[in-house]
């Protein structure tokens, strides 16, 4: 199924693009970490990820049909969100990236997160397993459909 076909495909973009950065460890060493232009860091993902949606506020759930094409897909966005709001807390919004990467919670972001990007993008019919895309392409993208 293609990304577009959901009425908030925008809004399921950004989630993606922030899950999928917050699940690859080797993306955040490799680009994070290094100030990797293009790519934001922690926190712009953790915005994208709750952004116009309010996932800091209230449940996935609320978007299914909308954003997520299911519940099962609504409850592992919200594990992420859990997880990743817990330690933007902790540690603060401006932190450097090495604040959250060593956090001791840090490797349950990944993993939620991992589990929620697998789902959506498999239910999208993409590979998960490519690395992210930047910023700029995100944005080519939302807007190639306008």
């Amino acid at each position: 199924m293609p990304l577009n076909d959901m009425p908030w495909w925008r809004w399921r973009s950004n989630v993606r693009s922030a899950l999928h950065m917050l699940s690859d460890p080797v993306f955040q060493r490799e680009c994070w970490l290094t100030g990797q232009d293009g790519y934001g860091d922690v926190t712009d993902a953790v915005y994208r990820l709750v952004e116009d949606t309010w996932l800091d506020n209230w449940s996935a759930e609320k978007y299914v049909g909308t954003i997520f094409r299911d519940a099962e897909e609504a409850a592992l966005v919200d594990a992420a969100v859990l997880r990743v709001l817990r330690i933007l807390h902790q540690v603060g919004a401006d932190a450097p990236v090495s604040a959250y990467l060593e956090h001791p919670g840090w490797p349950e972001v990944v993993a939620a997160a991992r589990d929620a990007h697998v789902r959506l993008a498999t239910n999208d019919g993409e590979d998960p397993n490519v690395p992210p895309a930047s910023l700029q392409v995100l944005a080519m993208m939302t807007r190639a459909f306008l």
